[in-house]
């Protein structure tokens, strides 16, 4: 049974918890994580997202936002809302000495692009992010340096086509 205050922790990297509590209560179409963070860890870069809405809200502890107004600090019942696009960009990081609890609700839309700023780099999913994937799905980071033209691999482009247009 799914349990933000007694969770069944799902996932645990660099001491970053991770509950998946929509999945635990059958949700298809939503994302619910909660997230325990220790002091100094940040769960994920600085990211935006092109076809996923996310929302934060602040459980326990003061993590950092950093949004592209800046950096901030959050309060236990805090609630902030990540539009789509680079409007929505959003990092999370735990600058406190105890750890910083916090839901992340999110849509579940596919196929996405997460573009990384700091990094120059995007990520393509097939899937909704956080979703389980299988090995037929595409889940892929690149470098924004590495893009290539439209064309490039392909052959001659149609005729009337310029070589270096985008696709229709």
């Amino acid at each position: 049974m799914a349990n933000v205050l007694g969770p069944e922790w799902s996932e645990e990297a660099g001491g970053i918890r991770r509950s998946r509590i929509g999945r635990q209560a059958g949700t298809e179409r939503i994302g619910l994580s909660l997230y325990g963070v220790p002091a100094g860890a940040r769960p994920w870069p600085y990211h935006y997202q092109h076809a996923n809405e996310e929302t934060i809200i602040v459980l326990s502890g003061r993590p950092h936002l950093r949004t592209p107004e800046g950096w901030r600090q959050l309060e236990p019942g805090e609630v902030v809302a990540f539009p789509r696009g680079p409007a929505g960009a959003h990092l999370v990081e735990n600058r406190g000495d105890e750890e910083a609890r916090f839901l992340m609700l999110s849509e579940m839309n596919a196929p996405e692009a997460i573009v990384y700023p700091d990094s120059d780099k995007v990520g393509v999913l097939s899937r909704p992010p956080g979703s389980a994937g299988d090995e037929d799905e595409l889940a892929a980071w690149f470098r924004l340096d590495d893009q290539v033209n439209y064309w490039e691999g392909e052959g001659q482009p149609e005729s009337g086509r310029r070589a270096d247009s985008r696709p229709p």
